[in-house]
């Protein structure tokens, strides 16, 4: 099937990237977005998302003239759907006790409603946003079915999940396999004659339910393997461990990965999709379920670990429960941060994107500032980011000033390369928390600093599950 013209609607992290790769290889391409922001920005050729490269490629698509950006679709020989689908976070569901999030579709079913006006025979719509299994027959299909259009008949019908890794964008859409799920075998084979424009991995064709739950199967894996991480640093704060230095040595057996710990999981990926499965399945995700739980709690541990930083520094017990469900009840005193200045270093879900989406270090600053804590947070990504009850530092330098703690929530490069000296020349704090491991701890203690580091107990103090 030859391809003249497609239209991508969502010019986000997903959208744009492959908006800019399909024109830049003589595609004639339609962005689409709602957002009047987005569109004004592309259209005098600025990107509005940080991804190594992408710039390039834009000013190569403008160029040759093959990409025009508006906020409504047109007709197209191909329509890819690229929207967010977060989680609801003001409804939720339940299933014999069991609480859980619902996934909000709300963008899918307006974009699909938008495709109706222009969907023509023998079109081309992949639904790419990742969606609840069945999301593309159940969702997707009927409405499209009001154009009196029948998908696998008239047009076809894709879901086709994207597999990319956020700074590393443009590579993995050309290099990564890439899987094509169609309602029929021919809208399939569509589908991978669409992709096969410039990807260079593998495709392979399946249905679209399988697509979508292969998608879901790959996030699910991975906030699975990061709770047992974050339960390990748990643990080994309990039983007097390094937790950094215990999972570098299991990962030396041949069979064995484990990965590292931190303050949670974020992202629009991960941290969500996983809900996708106990929504749709509840009777069948009991442990989905609880790796859930945990990551979503590893921000109230944090919390805690900075909590025995201030504690040690005052001389208190410093002791909590043994249990983080049990901890509220028997921590140290509730006044123990209040007015307490924190300097919370990076707000993005990973290191070096700018992307604050679900980002757990965003929970930890409300939990802190709920202890009575006065938090200025510094995210050099982002650093014109507005977040509700968030105090946003103009730079590095501000931040830290009058800080009596320094908190390091994300891993960016510029973090990890600090030099622990010149930021004690800058700052009256003498409190460092590390919870991605990025600080070595004899450097930041020849400056002065007593360094904390989640899951390691070896820290200059007490540990945190001590009896």
């Amino acid at each position: 099937m030859k391809f003249q013209k497609i239209c991508i609607i969502g010019l986000g992290y997903i959208g744009l990237p492959y908006a800019a790769t399909f024109a830049a290889r003589g595609v004639k391409v339609h962005g689409v977005d709602i957002s009047p922001r987005v569109v004004e920005s592309l259209q005098a050729g600025k990107i509005h998302i940080h991804e190594p490269g992408l710039q390039d490629v834009l000013d190569e698509a403008l160029r040759v003239g093959n990409l025009t950006v508006t906020s409504q679709p047109v007709e197209a020989d191909a329509f890819i759907i690229s929207v967010p689908t977060p989680f609801q976070h003001d409804k939720f569901g339940e299933h014999n006790g069991i609480r859980f999030k619902l996934a909000d579709m709300r963008a899918v079913t307006s974009a699909t409603e938008a495709i109706l006006p222009v969907l023509r025979k023998g079109n081309l719509v992949i639904l790419e946003s990742t969606s609840p299994p069945r999301t593309t027959v159940e969702l997707v299909a009927p409405i499209l079915a009001r154009s009196n259009l029948q998908a696998g008949a008239d047009f076809h019908l894709c879901y086709s999940p994207e597999r990319v890794l956020p700074g590393n964008i443009l590579h993995e859409l050309v290099y990564n396999a890439r899987i094509v799920g169609g309602i029929t075998p021919e809208s399939a084979r569509a589908a991978r004659d669409l992709y096969a424009t410039f990807v260079k991995g593998e495709i392979h064709e399946t249905d679209a339910t399988t697509a979508e739950m292969v998608k879901i199967m790959e996030n699910t894996t991975r906030d699975v393997n990061i709770a047992i991480a974050n339960e390990f640093a748990r643990l080994a704060e309990k039983f007097g461990v390094d937790v950094w230095e215990a999972i570098r040595l299991a990962n030396l057996h041949p069979r064995i990965d484990i990965l590292n710990p931190g303050p949670g999981v974020g992202g629009h990926c991960i941290s969500v999709d996983p809900w996708f499965l106990v929504e749709a399945a509840p009777e069948f995700s009991s442990l989905i379920y609880q790796a859930r739980k945990v990551n979503d709690e590893q921000p109230h541990f944090v919390v805690e670990k900075v909590k025995q930083a201030f504690s040690a520094l005052s001389g208190a017990d410093g002791r909590v429960a043994k249990h983080i469900e049990t901890e509220r009840s028997r921590s140290v005193p509730a006044s123990l941060l209040k007015n307490k200045k924190i300097a919370a270093l990076g707000l993005a879900y990973k290191p070096d994107v700018n992307d604050l989406r679900e980002s757990p270090a965003v929970e930890v600053i409300h939990l802190l500032q709920k202890e009575g804590a006065i938090v200025h947070a510094w995210e050099p990504f982002a650093p014109n980011a507005k977040l509700e009850g968030i105090n946003m530092a103009s730079d590095f330098d501000s931040a830290i000033q009058d800080a009596d703690a320094i908190l390091l929530l994300v891993s960016h490069t510029q973090f990890r390369t600090l030099n622990p000296t010149s930021v004690a020349s800058k700052t009256k704090a003498r409190i460092a928390i590390d919870t991605v491991n990025a600080w070595n701890r004899k450097d930041w203690q020849s400056a002065g600093f007593s360094l904390y580091r989640l899951g390691d107990s070896k820290s200059p103090t007490s540990s945190l599950y001590s009896e």
